[in-house]
């Protein structure tokens, strides 16, 4: 009758890793971009809101690809560290073709925002398929 939630304990430590990995990388892409995403985002800049939600989600595909496919902890630890790293390589190499990316966003530009996301969104989409160890 239970044994549907037999397995509750392993998805409540795989869930919470990925939260945590999810924190850690928004602490880590924040403090690699040149602009203060969060004080932004409070002032209303759509561009910050929108170039940072798309990272996330950018990081959250492939990090999704990793706990499907981990067979332990560590496994998964790897794999959502290989996503961070992906997604912070896409946006140094954006950084490198628009130099002024962080003042565009900071700006309130949708175009560079739209951009810096849709490169993050590719990333983490290409990332996600290339998991299937």
């Amino acid at each position: 009758m239970f044994s549907s939630i037999a397995n509750l304990p392993e998805f409540l430590l795989f869930f919470l890793m990925a939260a945590a990995l999810t924190a850690i990388y928004l602490f880590v892409y924040t403090m690699a971009t040149a602009h203060n995403e969060f004080a932004l985002i409070r002032q209303n800049v759509v561009s910050a809101a929108l170039s940072l939600g798309l990272s996330l989600v950018g990081f959250a595909l492939p990090l999704s690809s990793a706990v499907v496919f981990a067979t332990t902890i560590v496994d998964l630890v790897i794999w959502g560290g290989v996503a961070m790293i992906v997604q912070i390589a896409a946006y140094f190499i954006v950084r490198v073709i628009m130099p002024n990316l962080s003042q565009r966003i900071a700006a309130g530009e949708l175009s560079a925002a739209i951009f810096v996301g849709a490169v993050s969104l590719s990333a983490g989409i290409l990332n996600a398929a290339a998991m299937t160890f």
